[in-house]
């Protein structure tokens, strides 16, 4: 039996999923070894250690919840309604974004490094310079939304075939994945992927040469929609959510340990590009990043697969939240980078402002009106129906 609905923990994975992508760029600034927009003098390596945990699933899980709730979207539309519902919603704010949310973050990150003109002299030659990082037009932490977009373009004649009468047989067959421990097939194609093509295309984000990670996201995306469209398969992702938190762990606790003792192939091996430790350990990363978003769904469906009145407000908020969000680090860490409090006070700040700040922009500025709802890929706001009271026509002699 397929599963036609959206389901309601994948909506709240998706939330937890973007509240972890605050907790990671409200770090940046502070964490040691990452270069980022606006750095604090002083760093710390805890927090580095929650970017480098959370680096590793949190955008693999946003794919393969984009994936499934793909499946979702498909159900009552064409390829061609697909394409178009995925470019308004993907495209518009993409495009919104460079122009107006984005700029701002390149702005204060060129007034660091010396520049000494005003926002509207900087914007008034962005488009004369070229491509970030060198020239200033830049999409930033707005690429997964490309990516995104090319993914499910590219995707949909195998999407909308999936979901059609004719695709009946491979979705019978691919139940033998669900099948005992068989799901943990789903993590072989991103392995080698990574594995073989990390070293000599490191990611970017920028799409023109990213070409490791283009293939790895599609690894998460894609077998997130065949895990919809199976539910046989979610059901064993939910058997296994023990399992697959147990070989999270145990990965992590490798990669770190690995990490800790600074032993990683590139520190101590003089021939490490063709070392076979060095893909065994790039093979135990792919693997935990895999593992945890495994985890995650089980879990997730196992627990929060379920209505709340809250989720449809938070549903809706999270895509333009996770639009406006680094912006405002960003113009928030410009200032607090530069008072003398500690780091531990600093990142407080700029994660519980920036959540207020976001979260208020969209309850006052775009929840309420049709154009900003548009410009940030929401669907339009439902109208209210205006009850006029029945009036009785007395008639009179």
């Amino acid at each position: 039996m397929q599963t036609s609905q959206r389901q309601p923990y994948l909506d709240w994975l998706r939330i937890i999923a973007i509240i972890g992508v605050l907790v990671l760029h409200a770090a940046m600034p502070f964490a040691t070894g990452e270069g980022w927009h606006i750095r604090n003098k002083e760093t710390s390596n805890v927090l580095l250690e929650l970017v480098h945990w959370l680096h590793m699933f949190r955008m693999p899980l946003l794919f393969f919840i984009s994936g499934a709730i793909s499946y979702c979207m498909l159900q009552n539309r064409t390829g061609a309604g697909f394409i178009g519902l995925r470019f308004t919603r993907l495209f518009i704010p993409l495009l919104f974004g460079m122009l107006v949310i984005v700029p701002p973050q390149v702005y204060l990150e060129r007034v660091t490094n010396g520049y000494k003109g005003n926002f509207w002299q900087f914007y008034a030659h962005m488009f004369t310079t070229g491509p970030y990082p060198k020239g200033d037009i830049s999409w930033h932490h707005l690429w997964f939304i490309l990516y995104l977009l090319i993914y499910d373009i590219i995707c949909t004649p195998f999407f909308t075939y999936m979901v059609s009468p004719a695709s009946e047989q491979l979705r019978k067959r691919l139940q033998w994945l669900g099948q005992g421990k068989r799901i943990f097939l789903l993590v072989t194609p991103a392995v080698i992927i990574y594995t073989s093509m990390v070293i000599q295309f490191p990611e970017t984000n920028a799409l023109v040469g990213d070409w490791c990670f283009l293939l790895y996201w599609l690894s998460f995306l894609v077998p997130g929609f065949i895990c919809m469209a199976v539910p046989g398969l979610m059901d064993s992702l939910e058997r296994n959510r023990r399992f697959s938190l147990q070989l999270a762990f145990i990965s992590l606790v490798l990669v770190n340990y690995v990490r800790w003792n600074d032993i990683e192939p590139w520190d101590i091996l003089a021939n490490w590009k063709t070392d076979a430790r060095t893909y065994m350990y790039l093979a135990a990363r792919a693997l935990c990043g895999w593992t945890w978003v495994l985890a995650a769904i089980g879990y997730g469906k196992r627990y929060l697969d379920r209505k709340h009145r809250v989720l449809d407000y938070l549903n809706q908020a999270v895509y333009p939240f996770y639009i406006l969000h680094q912006t405002v680090i960003v113009i928030l860490a410009f200032y607090v980078v530069q008072v003398p409090e500690t780091v531990g006070m600093k990142y407080i700040f700029i994660f519980l402002v920036t959540f207020m700040i976001s979260m208020g922009i969209y309850h006052l500025f775009i929840r309420p009106f049709t154009v900003a709802r548009f410009l940030f890929g929401m669907k339009p706001g439902k109208r209210k129906t205006v009850i006029v009271p029945h009036q009785k026509q007395v008639q009179t002699a």
